[in-house]
């Protein structure tokens, strides 16, 4: 599926959203803006801005305030990408070469708080409180998921509700907000701004794990990085979890996480790979994410019929059947 079939009119405006993320990271800095568009060129679904424009198809539709919240919130989806890149010493990224990788260490980290500072700064434009209320709380959520997954690296006791957490704040958060700041900023009614707030919560928990899934099963073309990267960077993601709880697999899969802690990640995990998507993790974990799917949908039945509901719900049904 390519990024705007499910998308009909919104292609006109994310194509201003587009222009208008290429501009933003242009600065006074030559190599800061080069690390920056590294990125951007690389591409990437800009999920979050889409549900931004959704959103504000609810109230007030005017392309010209949302692109102040669209923009911003891809940004510092980006930024944090940057960073983890470093965090996981990731080499690849869309199938292209990460800015660490590229560069080094000290230039990533400097380009990813160069473009969340850039994103702050296009929220200056918006002059309604709440929204950088919300955008402020989102980010601090987001640093403490990404501390808690550092945490977490290689710990095979943690349980589901641990993992649950952590990609609530990782990633369900930010899709959630991009839904309703779009509602807010077009002026949208509050209670239709709040369940689109549960429609992306719930969408962005199905695309984490789905995500997750991609990474174990998924070909390099289609996820643009080494099937397994996560457990070869000690991530331990909800369908390893889950084929930790088959006794008889149990022990042979914490034997190869021992063995890929010991290596750094630096060796083959294709062993860990097999022994975990031939468990019931692959079928345990894809019925949590249709479940989110579920009450996403649910979350849609309060807002007004208009052709942007559906909109919606091809989006939440895609989600779990996406292979990139």
């Amino acid at each position: 599926m390519k990024r705007f079939d499910i998308f009909g009119t919104l292609k006109k405006d994310m194509d201003v959203i587009e222009r208008e993320l290429y501009q933003s990271i242009e600065g006074d800095s030559p190599e800061l803006t080069e690390t920056s568009l590294h990125l951007l060129r690389a591409g990437g679904k800009r999920l979050r801005p889409v549900f931004v424009l959704l959103g504000g198809k609810f109230g007030n539709y005017n392309i010209d305030k949302l692109k102040y919240v669209a923009v911003p919130l891809e940004l510092i989806h980006s930024a944090s990408l940057v960073h983890d890149d470093v965090i996981d010493d990731a080499d690849t990224r869309r199938g292209k070469p990460t800015v660490k990788a590229k560069w080094d260490n000290r230039i990533a980290m400097y380009t990813g708080d160069y473009i969340y500072g850039r994103a702050l700064e296009l929220t200056t434009y918006l002059k309604q409180p709440q929204i950088h209320q919300i955008l402020a709380k989102a980010m601090v959520e987001m640093s403490i998921g990404e501390m808690e997954q550092i945490r977490d690296f290689f710990n095979t006791e943690q349980n589901i509700r641990r993992y649950l957490r952590r990609i609530r704040r990782k990633t369900s958060l930010l899709i959630a907000v991009s839904c309703q700041l779009g509602a807010l900023a077009a002026e949208a009614d509050r209670k239709v701004a709040s369940s689109l707030y549960r429609f992306g919560y719930n969408v962005g928990m199905a695309f984490q794990i789905q995500d997750d899934l991609l990474d174990l099963c998924g070909t390099e073309k289609q996820i643009g990085k080494p099937p397994g990267s996560d457990m070869r960077q000690g991530n331990i993601t909800l369908p390893v979890i889950f084929a930790l709880e088959d006794s008889s697999r149990r022990e042979a899969l914490l034997g190869e996480l021992e063995r890929i802690h010991m290596l750094n990640g630096q060796c083959d995990v294709s062993e860990a790979v097999k022994l975990v998507t031939g468990s019931e993790g692959i079928g345990r974990a894809e019925l949590l994410a249709d479940r989110y799917i579920a009450k996403a949908l649910q979350a849609l039945e309060t807002l007004p019929d208009i052709k942007t509901k559906k909109q919606l719900r091809d989006i939440a049904n895609f989600i779990t059947k996406r292979s990139y």
